[in-house]
């Protein structure tokens, strides 16, 4: 942590808001912390005001109460998605098998292991190198896998059609709007994070099209989407053989929605799951 004079931190301030930064007063509180020296404080403060997220800076993004690890490159949590994690909870058993589809991070199943009671598998996917290494950082403590590659892909074959809960936060901007985007997100986070194809459903269509083969009677699948697409994908969800609910947070402008594979009501207790 550097020390500043009041006056040297009103500089850092004015600098930030400058930039534009909204909240210039916390993030200089927060580089201020970061910093080693003078000099590392300052190129901190450089590489802000051109634009690089303030994450990528601190190393960290907080979420859901935790300080999540985040590398450049990386897309970074954002507040909206926990949303995902209390709707994935909420149709979750205490004993829940797990898994994480595009985990980025790692974030939501870090959320997720402090809200299920005793999950017997926990486990995470992701197709781009830099989230696969950053999420594995993230969940070494917590013995979680963190498979390479491909959606469902990478799973062990064996835990086909007994998982409780797949939950998705995949892409899911339309490609014409990734220009519209924050330029922080479309500068510096991997396009792959971002771009959900044409309408912005490419992806999570896959995943439903695979979901009720790797769910368990009475799984959910669990994803976010931007409200305007909810109707589009709950038609997709319901073709591909699931039971859908449209979940929202005004205070957090978030959308999720869940499917269940039908057999609702079974306990995910039962024995025969993975782990």
């Amino acid at each position: 942590m550097v020390l500043l004079s009041p006056a040297e931190r009103d500089v850092v301030v004015a600098r930030l808001r400058g930039a534009g930064c909204v909240w210039a007063e916390d993030e200089t509180r927060l580089l201020v912390e970061a910093a080693g020296s003078p000099e590392a404080l300052t190129g901190l403060v450089e590489r802000r005001v051109t634009g690089e997220p303030l994450e990528y800076l601190l190393g960290w993004a907080e979420f859901c109460g935790e300080r999540i690890g985040v590398q450049p490159g990386v897309f970074v949590p954002r507040a909206r998605t926990a949303l995902l994690v209390s709707a994935a909870a909420a149709v979750t058993g205490a004993a829940a098998a797990v898994v994480e589809l595009c985990c980025g991070t790692g974030a939501i199943t870090r959320a997720l292991a402090g809200r299920l009671v005793a999950p017997r598998l926990l486990a995470a996917v992701d197709l781009d190198p830099a989230a696969v290494a950053c999420a594995r950082r993230n969940l070494t403590a917590l013995a979680v896998p963190v498979f390479a590659g491909d959606l469902f892909d990478p799973l062990p074959p064996a835990w086909r059609g007994s998982l409780d809960l797949v939950v998705a936060n995949a892409p899911y901007v339309p490609t014409a709007a990734l220009d519209l985007l924050p330029a922080e997100s479309r500068r510096y986070e991997a396009p792959v994070a971002l771009d959900g194809g044409p309408d912005g459903l490419a992806v999570l269509r896959r995943v439903a099209a695979d979901a009720s083969s790797w769910l368990a009677p009475g799984g959910h699948l669990v994803a976010e989407i931007g409200e305007v697409q909810v109707d589009e994908l709950r038609a997709v969800l319901t073709g591909a053989g699931l039971v859908p609910t449209v979940v929202r947070d005004a205070a957090l402008g978030a959308t999720a929605m869940t499917a269940c594979r039908p057999g609702c009501g079974r306990h995910p207790d039962r024995a025969g799951r993975p782990g």
